[in-house]
């Protein structure tokens, strides 16, 4: 089971990466600060100093059709704020 999910490429996200070298990742929802620490340091050769997580609360999202109102929520889903040792960087666009 991959424990990382995807990583998280938005604005906020890449400013963070820049300035401060934290990464933002998307998680399985039953893993822990070490599970992520292990596994991103396996898969992008990095020192991980820190791990911080939460879980992203689900979005409410409605549509108005013919019939009506339907509406639903987005699933929920746990995200990993990962701090890199100073010096180390992670490039997610280098095998595209």
């Amino acid at each position: 089971m991959a424990i990382i999910i995807k990583p998280i490429v938005t604005e906020k996200m890449t400013k963070l990466g820049e300035k401060l070298n934290r990464y933002g990742f998307r998680v399985q929802k039953d893993a822990n600060k070490i599970q992520i620490k292990i596994a991103v340091e396996a898969m992008y050769n990095v020192t991980v100093t820190d791990v911080n997580t939460l879980i992203v609360a689900p979005k409410l999202k409605s549509r108005f059709t013919k019939s009506g109102v339907i509406s639903g929520k987005a699933s929920a889903y746990k995200k990993a704020i990962v701090t890199v040792k100073e010096g180390e960087q992670i490039d997610f666009f280098s095998n595209i």
